[in-house]
């Protein structure tokens, strides 16, 4: 058990680690100043509050599950929390900068890019490196999907009842769905073309004492 405990621990990146400590830092900067500073982050009328709770709440996700139920037996995902982490300080910063309302096609990359970044962190999570393409295009799918939905309903109650931007809401919900459903496939893609090159082998230790649990049972 020893053994297979320490094959589950790898060394963290220090630019990785870094990078994803950067993100949460600057996530947070950012979030407290748009609440306290009037007008800051150009996000008034664009579900602010929504933002600040669900932001910080999906960043620190993967630090307070690993905490609480894998630090025993894992260490940290870096790779999967960054992913997490960066889609939301990007949003936040897109919109620190006026890239939403600057920029026409920003929308349109953000839900493309993402999705397709927190598809990827959900497979790297949840599938062992030796899962097939099709597994994985299909779980992509399954989450990419489903969070896309809940964005563009999130995104509708939050601030598009009352904007009025609701009248072309329909056709670009459909294309921002759309769009994330394309980043999500791509994700999948990606990640598996990354493990079958060798890479990504350490980024989900919570997943290979089950592996290899179940390579010696069968």
């Amino acid at each position: 058990m020893s053994s297979v405990a320490m094959a589950t621990r790898y060394p963290a990146p220090p630019v990785l680690r870094s990078a994803d400590i950067a993100a949460k830092t600057g996530l947070v900067l950012l979030l407290g100043l748009a609440i306290l500073v009037p007008g800051f982050g150009n996000m008034d009328g664009k579900g602010l509050v929504p933002r600040v709770i669900g932001y910080p709440v999906a960043a620190f996700a993967i630090p307070f599950i690993w905490f609480t139920w894998w630090r025993q037996r894992a260490s940290f995902p870096w790779v999967a929390d960054f992913l997490v982490t960066f889609a939301c300080f990007a949003d936040i910063f897109g919109n620190v900068l006026n890239l939403y309302d600057s920029v026409d096609s920003f929308d349109n990359w953000v839900h493309f890019v993402n999705t397709g970044l927190l598809t990827a962190a959900v497979v790297l999570l949840t599938m062992h490196r030796s899962s097939s393409l099709g597994a994985v295009v299909e779980r992509a799918l399954a989450f990419g999907v489903s969070a896309a939905l809940v964005w563009e309903i999130a995104e509708y109650f939050a601030f598009l009842r009352w904007s009025p931007e609701r009248l072309g809401a329909y056709a670009d919900t459909l294309s921002d769905m759309s769009l994330g459903a394309l980043g999500s496939v791509l994700a999948a893609v990606w990640v598996h073309s990354l493990w079958r090159r060798g890479h990504l082998t350490e980024v989900a230790p919570q997943l290979e004492l089950a592996h290899q649990q179940r390579v010696g049972l069968s």
